[in-house]
């Protein structure tokens, strides 16, 4: 598509979102629906301006994917408030690590049983399919670190981490399919893959987060230093934990979302939990800004809350982008009632299976465990394995039953999730502060 019209389409979704953003907020719908009807609209099975294929575009859509879905852990770690103690973490973790475990395992079987797919196909399918999405979700997730809300803390951890944790069953399936090392009798995969990859991930996460977001505060409050330029902070961050981590050969998802995690808890550190906008009294403009920045007690909270403004904007556009070229993208799928099926049994039965199973018995409500349950919204996280996966061996009929599942499935998600996570989240805030006023 010409660069004009990219810029055309662009432009008016984004001041549409301006402009109607309030109203959607109010209805059962979300501006990922909106941008993938636009895209819909403006692919092959529509106007025809747009004509992104899978297979041709996998190259360029690896990387811009994989930036938007860096971006949104690192905006879910800085929105994480709780130290890693509380005792709250531990449903995230289960959802994470049990529940997508079984995730992987139940749509590897439904791939291998009853779509006839091989192995390692099918194993790659449920790497691609199970992590939940941190971009989509924003409307279950928790908007603040002080929101302790076990729903919503929940499905924002587990965003956080699923992502990074999927990449060891991609590995697997591509292994099985003889495209990727898994060493003698799995070994290396086991050892690299699994437990290198989640430890040195979440070890460089928090050593760099914890080390940049302590030097920052220090040169600000005791020589009045690296002040200002939050958007390079974030960026640098993010480029540079996952650099380190990619290089380790550990998993740079999960290293991002640590940062983000360790940079927070350094907000967490400073004596005031919010940084305000005015400033001490007497003062305005840029010297209540650097006041307020410098402040001992005030430096990490105005750190804190600038980094998360400008990183949940950018997740926004990339949002945008990325669902548009999904749409888009649609028309190169095949769907057929086999299609549907299995995506009906993905968010209906699999997800809500393995959800009650890793977490039972925990202490959660049965509205939280239904809406958990129901929440496991597909979108650009599996974007991102399908166009690796693409990239790093898929091909012939398996990559096109991959392409065909993996867009069916965020597209259905898209749109159901979109549809009922307004009504679902009203009522269970009525319940919520209903309960807590008895």
């Amino acid at each position: 598509m010409d660069f004009s019209i990219w810029a055309l389409v662009v432009g008016a979704l984004l001041i549409t979102m301006v402009l109607a953003g309030s109203l959607l907020k109010r209805l059962p719908v979300s501006p990922a629906m909106l941008y993938l009807a636009v895209g819909f609209a403006l692919g092959t099975a529509g106007w025809g301006l747009m004509t992104p294929n899978p297979r041709q575009m996998s190259g360029l859509l690896e990387p811009v994917a994989e930036i938007a879905v860096l971006i949104s852990l690192f905006s879910v770690g800085l929105k994480l408030g709780l130290p890693l103690a509380s005792p709250q973490w531990r449903l995230p973790l289960r959802l994470a690590f049990v529940s997508m475990a079984l995730t992987v395992g139940l749509i590897a079987a439904v791939g291998f049983f009853l779509i006839g797919l091989p192995l390692g196909a099918a194993v790659l399918l449920g790497g691609i399919l199970a992590p939940t999405d941190p971009v989509l979700a924003s409307d279950v997730q928790v908007d603040e670190p002080g929101d302790r809300d076990r729903l919503r803390f929940s499905l924002t951890g587990e965003g956080g981490l699923n992502d990074g944790v999927a990449f060891p069953f991609v590995f697997l399936g591509l292994g099985l399919l003889g495209v990727h090392d898994l060493g003698a009798a799995g070994w290396r995969w086991l050892a690299i893959d699994v437990l290198w990859g989640l430890a040195g991930g979440l070890g460089i996460g928090a050593l760099f987060g914890t080390m940049i977001g302590k030097l920052v505060v220090y040169l600000r409050t005791h020589h009045w230093q690296a002040v200002g330029l939050e958007e390079f902070l974030a960026i640098g961050l993010v480029a540079l934990t996952y650099g380190v981590a990619q290089l380790a050969h550990a998993l740079g998802f999960l290293a991002v979302f640590a940062a983000g995690l360790a940079l927070q808890r350094v907000n967490q550190d400073s004596r005031s939990q919010a940084a305000p906008k005015d400033g001490p009294a007497g003062l305005q403009g840029k010297a209540a800004h650097l006041a307020v920045a410098t402040h001992p007690d005030l430096a990490g909270a105005y750190m804190g809350q600038a980094v998360r403004g400008f990183n949940e904007q950018l997740e926004r556009i990339a949002e945008l982008v990325i669902v548009l070229v999904v749409g888009a993208m649609l028309s190169y799928t095949r769907v057929d009632w086999g299609t549907i099926g299995f995506v009906l049994l993905l968010l209906v039965v699999l997800r809500p299976l393995s959800v009650w199973i890793g977490l039972s018995g925990a202490s959660v409500s049965g509205d939280q465990r239904l809406l958990i349950s129901w929440f496991g919204i597909r979108g650009i996280g599996s974007i991102y394995y399908l166009m690796f996966a693409l990239n790093h061996g898929l091909v012939g009929p398996l990559a096109d039953e991959a392409i065909t599942l993996t867009l069916t499935t965020v597209g259905v998600s898209i749109v159901v999730h979109g549809i009922s996570v307004t009504p679902l989240m009203t009522r269970y805030a009525r319940r919520t502060l209903g309960r807590s006023r008895r």
